[in-house]
């Protein structure tokens, strides 16, 4: 079974995270990433832009509208996601909570109920 674990965050979080921390808490994550990649159970794990960058896509009259978003108005974002494949949901969990941030910060766990085909 596959699952999305989130990571929420906003840009003040990230700047009042000291600089000289930044390269143990990158170390520690690309530690994380590379033990569940060797496993097989990490399918991608996936960083994104601030908030500032998002952008919400619509169709009006057949044709695209593009506007800044995000769209929801929340002071925290979608910061990063991570898919994973694993044997239960008790496993997701366990890796879920293993997060080098997990002691501080929730992960947010979700099941993938479905997925396109892959010879699309």
């Amino acid at each position: 079974m596959k699952y999305v674990a989130m990571i929420y965050g906003n840009q003040a979080k990230w700047d009042s995270y000291p600089a000289e921390k930044w390269p143990e808490a990158i170390a520690k994550q690309d530690a994380f990433n590379k033990k569940y990649r060797e496993t097989g159970e990490l399918v991608g794990a996936y960083g994104l832009a601030d908030a500032a960058n998002a952008q919400l896509i619509r169709r009006k009259d057949g044709a695209p509208v593009i506007t800044d978003g995000p769209y929801l108005e929340t002071k925290e974002y979608l910061a990063s996601f991570y898919l994973l494949d694993c044997e239960s949901l008790e496993r997701a969990q366990e890796i879920a909570a293993e997060m080098p941030f997990a002691d501080a910060e929730p992960v947010e766990l979700w099941p993938v109920l479905h997925e396109a085909a892959g010879d699309m």
